[in-house]
């Protein structure tokens, strides 16, 4: 009786996490484009640094696009509840921002903005945060999009100026802008089946 009860209970535990991780997951790929609009800030600031204002390219387009996310998720979170889950994996990408933007304004004012140092350093603290996510989600496309960053952190370390500016605009595009979509056409087909479902059941 006793053991029955005790395999009862972690089986209810096990089938609670498995639920906590899959709404994870759903939550995340609600909010896949972010990583595109993220992305698509990289370029701007990149192009900006590099036929305009260096010093203000980055702290700009970062503080734009902060603020753009900001009232765009806002109006998303108000139509959707919050739990657990999405709190702990949004803690990490809050702090991440905090850390790059800190991290962009200071190289940008000191002139310290040395492409492969700061490569390097972004690469690093993606991949940790994709990695992050990734393991407690158990996403294997976002751990990919980790390997990615963690290449072109080690990649910025060699080679030329001019490579290590290819590497990293080739991080941006498969591990933000790709991965963004896909989270997005993740999130469209799952709403689709719902709705499929929710109409043969109301039928």
């Amino acid at each position: 009786m006793t053991e029955n009860y005790e395999r009862q209970e972690l089986h209810d535990r096990l089938s609670l996490i498995e639920s906590m991780i899959a709404e994870g997951r759903r939550t995340t790929e609600s909010w896949g484009w972010t990583f595109v609009l993220w992305g698509v800030a990289y370029y701007v600031a990149i192009a900006w640094a590099t036929w305009g204002s260096g010093k203000w390219a980055w702290p700009v387009t970062m503080i734009a696009a902060g603020m753009l996310t900001g009232m765009l998720a806002s109006r998303q979170a108000g139509r959707r509840p919050e739990t657990t889950m999405g709190r702990a994996i949004g803690a990490i990408w809050i702090a991440l921002g905090i850390s790059m933007f800190v991290l962009f304004m200071a190289m940008g004012f000191s002139h310290r903005f040395e492409t492969h140092v700061f490569v390097a350093i972004v690469g690093a603290m993606l991949g940790m945060a994709n990695a992050t996510s990734s393991m407690v989600l158990k996403w294997k496309a976002q751990f990919a999009c980790a390997v990615v960053w963690w290449a072109a952190a080690v990649a910025a370390c060699f080679g030329t100026e001019d490579q290590c500016t290819i590497v990293f605009l080739a991080a941006i595009f498969f591990a933000q802008i790709v991965f963004g979509i896909y989270a997005m056409i993740c999130e469209a087909r799952r709403r689709r089946l719902h709705n499929a479902s929710a109409g043969a059941t109301n039928g």
